[in-house]
């Protein structure tokens, strides 16, 4: 179910190239993708991982049954050039393996049970069928769900991956996902994104954000790497300089109990042509106020209970 979803055309640009019927009937999929995140979006949160492992083939089957908008998954690469799904640098949490994930070769990390974890963490939604789980490659992936899916993909910590957007770009290209409005790319390191659209202009992106409160004045917001000032200092200027090469702005909705941004933050960033989608909201409370307050999507563990909330 593909109700809804990015292009490196800005949004304002795409609806004046709408206006005329010609171009209705000229539009590429990568312009419809990005005329697609005008509507709200239900991103499964490496895939339906509420109910199943985290980035395993299981999460992501019952997230594509249930009709989710994105995949969403991490992207790390191995010690021999792999790019695997998975989210931690560390492996020990989701895998009954130790050490960093890029000291490991594919076959090693293939040795791995990755969804044993899951029973002991979660008792209550325990499957038989998740213990020995294997570490996906993205190419798994792609060869499962094809252009069937629409995939939300993480440059995780770039800082530990060298050479994971050179990999990530070539296997998109391989795998046609640019051009047919089939990938959208996110990290917090807008370097990351910008070496993404270096290497490829027409790659969607989207800036992610975290707010919390300053050290040194718990009273004002900042962000985390710094690429925008706090919500309640930023301009239309700081929304436009991401908008120079994101379509969106992926963000945190609270910290420690407190709200950081509000419906202002998001109709800002929507009139400067940035779509907000907010991380990772799982109780259906939280879900119904912020689709109130505008908010373009959602990344949940439980696109199940989103989705319900969309009819």
């Amino acid at each position: 179910m593909q109700r809804h979803a990015i292009v490196s055309l800005p949004l304002g640009l795409l609806a004046g190239a709408l206006a005329s019927g010609s171009a209705l009937a000229d539009i590429t999929p990568l312009e419809q993708q990005l005329k697609d995140l005008e509507s709200f979006q239900v991103i499964a949160h490496r895939g339906a991982s509420g109910h199943a492992p985290e980035s395993s083939m299981a999460a992501l089957e019952l997230a594509r049954e249930w009709g989710a908008d994105y995949l969403e998954l991490d992207v790390q690469i191995t010690s021999d050039g792999e790019l695997v799904a998975f989210h931690d640098d560390d492996i020990s949490r989701t895998s009954n393996g130790e050490g960093s994930i890029n000291e490991h070769t594919l076959a090693e990390l293939k040795a791995l049970d990755t969804g044993a974890w899951f029973n002991d963490a979660y008792p209550d939604q325990a499957d038989e069928a998740f213990e020995g789980t294997q570490i996906l490659k993205l190419d798994e992936v792609f060869e499962r769900f094809g252009h069937d899916a629409r995939y939300y993909l993480e440059t995780k910590s770039p800082q530990l991956n060298p050479g994971l957007e050179e990999a990530l770009v070539a296997m998109l290209e391989k795998y046609d996902m640019i051009e047919s409005g089939h990938v959208l790319i996110q990290s917090f390191e807008q370097d990351s994104l910008l070496k993404v659209h270096a290497l490829n202009e027409n790659v969607p992106l989207i800036q992610l954000v975290w707010y919390y409160p300053s050290d040194d004045d718990t009273s004002r917001l900042v962000e985390w790497t710094g690429v925008t000032p706090g919500p309640e200092e930023i301009t239309d200027k700081d929304f436009q300089k991401v908008a120079d090469y994101a379509a969106g702005i992926g963000t945190n909705f609270i910290y420690e109990g407190e709200q950081v941004i509000d419906d202002d933050f998001i109709r800002q960033a929507n009139e400067n042509d940035l779509r907000v989608h907010v991380y990772t909201i799982n109780e259906t409370d939280e879900m119904g106020r912020l689709m109130e307050m505008g908010v373009n999507g959602l990344f949940t563990n439980y696109p199940d209970r989103l989705l319900e909330l969309t009819k």
